[in-house]
């Protein structure tokens, strides 16, 4: 019957023929008769004004509302309506606002309220009404204020507070009223926050679905600041709180979990304040929702309200200060240069005294809004994030404009020997090592001598000479200063480029800052990728929030607290009592800063800044020793800075025990149970913060159980690969040059610390002397690669590694792609960031990869002369057909590619650009295409190539825009693993690294092979699929604004949010009410 209403009224017939149809269907179905009668009472001017306008039937629903006076018409029409949106649904709806039916019926309430005595049946049907529409119009509230309509409710409101079948559909219609934020502080003001605790109350069978909606209403209103205090001030929450103990203790078969959350959202939105906060920690608060919490951790069905209360618990949590004196590094490096700006400057001017661990006021922020999701949840039709792309396409375009005369670049000549020299084969000058006063012997694979383990608990340079001064020294050494010997598994013919005797000899000639005099086992003993494959953890449920339970009965519970200090740089020596673990970092590119003892199995961890900065907390590597076998320990880095990890989409830490290395087993590999990354307690400073306050840190949990016996342990963020290693690579490489390889390797300056930036070249031998082949020779197209700016991603050496092998093999690929480029590589280009454990930076205390448009040769020697190198380069007509900069990702999967282009840039924002400023060859798609055919690894959806003003003095950038080099990129390696291809599901490893570096050789040759002379008749058609393929991504793209640069996983659908703060819009448990069944299935976990 209802179905046929709309046909009715959406006719143009003559207004009696449509009245008179209506009458028929509804005589028919013997209901409503009288109220579709009442319609004819309309005067006939009001028929006559419908009728010339052809209206819909909706239309001439309101209108007839809108100019009837005769109160048994207004209630018949209103039943109509009802029924008509009851059935109809959201669609109907949606009709009835945007024919302007909000307003006729907020007029129509406000004209009733101005009665002495208003209809109550009326003021029912006016009230069911807006509440089925409110929520469906997005100016309801508006409305609702500009036309009045707000006191007449609250007046009704408690004129009729026993009245419950008036009562709630008036609180229905205040619920929507409080969403706007405005109408919440004028209802607070006329005292509705007060006359809904007179309609909450304790456990009670009776009018619960009145209860819910009048605790929705009220937590509407405390999202207002000022409608939060006046329920502090009036001691509400220890009534909330009252409140929900009682329904706790009652609701024994969980019948109304709904309630209860409710209560817990009152409770979330007042401690949105600071003295919400407050008066919850003075109410006992933390005691009750921790106790009532854990009572339900064993109901899944009650995990809503842990949540909730988790998260409340977590923002009242009082924030403390991390455990250090400064910020800064332990370690300084003075600087003959201090930049006239940017972080450095301002830590190099900070007064001494400055506590900057925590500002003077951590906790006077308000955090109404969570502020490190705020843009995420930006209504605007445009994406704040895309802000960032660049979008002048004078900017976009090559400039190729030499900023140093070419006078000045001559220098560089000498780098580039291979343009000019006589091609005979370089003569090796190798050094005799002398390894006398190291003695290593050599044992089988079976032999284990426990006794190593047990007596060393560092593998020690001589004690007399620092690392810093690079002399040679005694060798390994125990504590007591005797020499030692040690068992070294014969892994030569598993690892080819690795020299235990060799890499002692490399490491006394690095400098540090610290002055390192030590030698961690793993980078002496080397890495043997294991045979067995390393899957991606699959989460555990709820991991996150046992977790955060545990941190809460802290302060639950402090005398359960150990907090012993059993490892400081800041003040060393600790003493050991032999009840606790050993750590040590003091090696090359060890970093962690200090140990606590929390527990009897539980340690927090802090990571040292880099050096000459006071942040950047990612990279870690220390020794642990003295552990217990078949006992869980947990162990916590408390001063993480990212707001995501991939730790939280199943990455592990790796682990490395000597006790496996000496049986035979040399190798890092995946560990670690109930690993999981989130906001925590720790205040972090605005100075820390760049300037934001009321920041926190974030803690990367993971437990682990050991196997052994007096092991001695290590912990990496990722496998380590030391500036020391490096230069044992490169001289084994060097040893397997053969006659056809043309290999050189030169100091291309000396880094701020004292240290050779080394830069390799390259290619094959000229066949003969004979001027074709010095021509072809010469004429090679020049690949210019770059690895380990940051120092942190140490899976950018490993491919480097696998790309130098590939390089340096007799594989007839190998030789043909040298015949086919001159290769100039520079494997590290932060040596003293690498060396020190930073993370980031070099000892300028600057991200080298963001001083590519003006780098200072004193601050930046590395990017200075790398970047003159390609300057020249340019200069002579050599701009490198290739470059490409190595580095690692944490946030993301897969291996992947950021290139540039004009054209996907304007494409991304909207820009409007005339065709011939989009022109652009589209080779830059070859290589990634290319990579995703040959490499396992390679992701080719994962690619970008969209240009952002953040990323304008990157390498890959710059080299693009201002070198000329079309094919410029970033080749991004996941920190974790890779979720499609071969390896889906597995966390990468060295194997994969090393093997995407040879991949990428193999996908330079075979580019070689589309873009030679020979074969450029099918370069066109390649570029027609490249063309074919940029179309075909660009019609997936789901949005304009999508942002093909995010930098981060999707949000984790973790039953907890990451974040301590309150915003509702970030709440995963968001009260889903009014929610369509098809919403709800959306918004499951």
């Amino acid at each position: 019957m209802f179905q046929f209403i709309p046909k009715v009224f959406s006719g143009v017939d003559v207004w009696k023929t449509q009245t008179s149809l209506c009458t028929q269907v509804f005589l028919k179905a013997g209901t409503l008769t009288s109220p579709f009668t009442g319609i004819s009472c309309v005067s006939e001017k009001t028929r006559k004004e419908i009728m010339t306008k052809g209206s819909s039937g909706m239309e001439v629903i309101l209108t007839s509302l809108e100019n009837t006076r005769d109160l048994q018409t207004i209630l018949n029409i209103l039943c109509i309506l009802n029924e008509l949106l009851t059935v109809g649904g959201g669609r109907r709806v949606g009709v009835f606002v945007s024919k302007g039916g909000t307003a006729i019926v907020l007029q129509l309430l406000v004209q009733s309220g101005k009665e002495a005595s208003p209809s109550e049946e009326l003021m029912l049907h006016l009230h069911s009404l807006l509440a089925k529409v409110g929520p469906k119009d997005r100016k309801f509230g508006i409305k609702a204020r500009l036309n009045g309509a707000l006191n007449v409710t609250v007046n009704l409101l408690k004129q009729n507070l026993q009245n419950h079948k008036l009562l709630l559909p008036c609180l229905q219609v205040l619920r929507v009223y409080s969403s706007n934020s405005v109408n919440a502080v004028s209802l607070g003001k006329s005292g509705v926050v007060e006359l809904m605790f007179k309609v909450i109350g304790p456990y009670s069978k009776k009018n619960t679905t009145l209860l819910k909606v009048a605790l929705d209403t009220l937590a509407a209103l405390l999202k207002s600041k000022m409608n939060a205090r006046r329920a502090v001030d009036r001691a509400h929450v220890p009534a909330l709180l009252a409140i929900y103990q009682d329904w706790h203790r009652n609701d024994t078969r969980h019948r109304h979990m709904l309630i209860r959350k409710s209560i817990l959202g009152c409770i979330k939105n007042i401690t949105n304040i600071k003295l919400g906060r407050k008066a919850f920690i003075d109410a006992d608060g933390m005691r009750i929702l921790y106790n009532t919490s854990a009572e339900c951790l064993p109901v899944r069905t009650l995990d809503p309200l842990v949540n909730t209360s988790s998260l409340i618990m977590r923002k009242c949590f009082p924030k403390n200060r991390l455990p250090l004196p400064t910020i800064k590094s332990v370690f300084h490096h003075p600087l003959q240069h201090v930049p006239a700006s940017g972080p450095v400057a301002q830590l190099y001017s900070q007064p001494p005294g400055v506590d900057d661990v925590v500002d003077e006021s951590d906790d006077n922020e308000d955090t109404e809004v969570d502020t490190e999701n705020d843009t995420e949840n930006e209504e605007d039709e445009k994406d704040p994030r895309n802000d960032d792309i660049e979008t002048d396409i004078n900017k976009l375009r090559s400039r190729q404009v030499l900023t140093r005369p070419f006078e000045e670049l001559r220098v560089y000549e000498r780098f580039f020997r291979e343009f000019s020299e006589d091609f005979q084969p370089p003569r090796l000058k190798d050094t005799p090592v002398d390894l006398d006063s190291i003695s290593i012997s050599k044992a089988p694979e079976s032999k284990l001598e426990l006794e190593l383990v047990q007596g060393l608990s560092q593998l020690l340079l001589d004690a007399s000479q620092s690392v810093n001064g690079g002399c040679g020294g005694e060798g390994p050494q125990e504590e007591s200063g005797e020499q030692a010997v040690l068992e070294v598994p014969d892994t030569a013919a598993l690892l080819p480029l690795h020299d235990p005797d060799l890499y002692l000899v490399m490491v006394k000639g690095t400098c540090s800052v610290p002055g390192y005099t030590e030698v961690a086992y793993p980078d002496y003993f080397g890495h043997v990728a294991p045979n067995f494959r390393e899957h991606i953890l699959e989460r555990v449920y709820g991991v996150q929030r046992s977790k955060i339970f545990q941190d809460i009965e802290r302060l639950i519970h402090p005398t359960d607290i150990l907090d012993k200090v059993v490892y400081d740089l800041d003040f060393c020596p600790v003493i050991d009592d032999g009840e606790c673990l050993k750590f040590n970092s003091q090696f090359e590119s060890g970093n962690l800063r200090k140990a606590i003892q929390v527990r009897k199995f539980e340690y927090d961890l802090v990571l040292n800044s880099d050096i000459n900065s006071n942040h950047y907390h990612q990279w870690f590597y220390f020794e642990v020793s003295s552990m217990r076998v078949g006992v869980p320990y947990r162990f916590n880095i408390i001063n993480c800075e990212k707001s995501n990890s991939q730790f939280n989409y199943g990455m592990q830490v790796l682990m490395y025990s000597v006790q496996d290395a000496i049986s035979g087993s040399p190798r890092w590999v995946r560990t670690g149970s109930d690993i999981c990354y989130y906001k925590n307690h720790f205040s972090r400073s605005s100075i820390a913060a760049g300037g934001q306050k009321g920041k926190s840190y974030y803690t990367m949990t993971f437990t682990v159980t050991f196997q052994h016996k007096d092991d001695v342990c290590y912990f990496a963020y990722h496998y380590p690969y030391t500036y020391s290693t490096l230069k044992m690579h490169l001289q084994k490489l060097r040893a397997l040059r053969t006659p056809q390889i043309y290999y050189r390797q030169e100091q291309l300056c000396e880094t701020l610390g004292g240290n050779c930036c080394p830069l390799l070249t390259i290619t094959a031998m000229p066949e003969s002397t004979g001027n074709d082949h010095i021509c072809q020779f010469r004429n090679r197209p020049v690949v210019f690669l770059t690895a380990r700016v940051h120092p942190g991603e140490t899976n950018a050496s490993w491919v480097m590694k696998g790309t130098l092998e590939f390089l340096m093999s007799s594989s007839p690929l190998a030789q043909s792609l040298r015949e086919s480029y001159i290769f100039k590589i520079i494997p590290m280009l932060n040596p003293d960031g690498v060396i020190n454990g930073n993370h980031r930076c070099s000892l300028s205390g600057e991200d080298l990869n963001r001083q590519w448009l003006t780098p200072s040769a004193e601050l930046h020697p590395t990017i200075y002369h790398t970047k003159s190198l390609l300057q020249y380069l340019t200069a002579i007509g050599r701009t490198p057909l290739v470059f490409c900069d190595y580095h690692g990702h944490s946030r993301k999967k897969n291996v992947f590619m950021y290139g540039c282009s004009i054209k996907e840039t304007v494409w991304q924002t909207n820009v409007s650009a005339s065709s011939s400023d989009l022109q652009e060859d589209l080779g830059y798609r070859t290589l990634p295409k290319l990579l995703s055919q040959l490499a396992p690894a390679f992701s080719l959806s994962s690619c970008s190539f969209v240009v952002e003003r953040s990323k304008e003095s990157t390498a890959r950038v710059v080299v693009w825009r201002e070198i000329g080099v079309q094919r410029s990129y970033t080749m991004e390696s996941t920190l974790c693993g890779c979720d499609q291809g071969k390896y889906k599901g597995l966390q990468i490893g060295t194997r994969e690294l090393e093997e995407m570096g040879s991949q990428f050789c193999v996908a330079l040759l075979r580019l070689r092979r589309l873009t030679s002379p020979l074969e450029l008749r099918n370069h066109h058609t390649h570029l027609l699929d490249m063309e074919s393929d940029l179309i075909e991504t660009r019609c997936n793209i789901t949005c304009p604004t999508t942002y093909v640069m995010e930098e981060d996983e999707p949000a984790f659908l973790e039953e907890v949010d990451y974040s301590a703060e309150s915003d509702e819009e970030n709440d995963p448990d968001a009260d889903h009410a009014h929610l369509d069944p098809s919403e709800l299935s959306q918004n499951r976990f």
